[in-house]
């Protein structure tokens, strides 16, 4: 019988699947931060995370409570600032960035701004933080959110990230570094990519007990489709032992 999970663990090991040794991951705390210290123990040992208030390289001993938070630094290859790390992704060195949002379309524009239109929308959302400084500056974005149709939408009410903005080329018109951008969404219900051409979203994955069907009835518009589709492995006994015992032993985030 399959060991038990619960969906974050799901996402966590998923999102930790996605990313390459001898890189450069920018994290936040949460599913991000354990899926990136759960690679580092299983994939990924030479993986660097990178932290917003500044700690680059931390050993993740005991899982810190914020971005800004002492255990960011413990150990750390080193201890910067906030500008010093944008500065770092605004020079290419980051390869993996990792944010969240409110609304989101076929392109991987992300919104984490405002629910509604300006200037008196319904809802103000937290804003960008470095939401934008990730997305427009790191080479792959990789966004972890629900999904349903409120939240996968048509055209989302502002721009926080950019993602591929209006499709090919959009990106580079307006400035930002060619060959950058979304390059995996992972949900409750699957893992999308984009079309190399289209730039459009394309489910490449189903996670354990999804159908085809419960993806479109959950999403706002029209997805591509990856053929084969996949199938997500659920979570293998030794990533939840690792995860449950070593990354998040104090039931901090699962």
């Amino acid at each position: 019988m399959a060991d038990e999970y619960n969906p974050n663990e799901l996402l966590i090991c998923l999102a930790a699947r996605q990313m390459e040794d001898n890189t450069s991951a920018f994290v936040g705390t949460g599913i991000p931060m354990l899926a990136a210290s759960l690679a580092r123990k299983l994939y990924t040992p030479d993986l660097m995370t990178v932290f917003e208030f500044g700690g680059v390289g931390p050993i993740l001993e005991d899982l810190p409570l914020a971005v800004g938070g002492s255990r960011t630094f413990y150990r750390a290859l080193a201890a910067l600032s906030i500008a010093d790390v944008m500065d770092m992704a605004a020079c290419g060195l980051i390869e993996y960035g990792f944010v969240g949002g409110a609304q989101v379309d076929m392109y991987g524009n992300l919104n984490t701004t405002v629910i509604g239109e300006q200037p008196n929308p319904k809802v103000r959302l937290p804003g960008s933080g470095g939401a934008n400084d990730i997305g427009s500056a790191c080479w792959r974005t990789i966004y972890i959110m629900p999904q349903d149709t409120k939240k996968f939408i048509p055209k989302v009410d502002f721009i926080t990230t950019p993602g591929y903005l209006s499709g090919p080329g959009a990106r580079e018109d307006a400035g930002l570094p060619p060959g950058s951008g979304p390059y995996r969404v992972i949900t409750n219900l699957c893992v999308i990519g984009f079309d190399d051409e289209t730039k459009r979203m394309k489910v490449l994955a189903l996670n354990p007990g999804i159908t085809k069907e419960q993806v479109i009835e959950n999403t706002g518009f029209e997805l591509l489709w990856a053929e084969p589709l996949e199938q997500n492995e659920p979570p293998t006994s030794e990533e939840l032992r690792v995860l449950r015992d070593e990354v998040d032993k104090d039931k901090l985030y699962t």
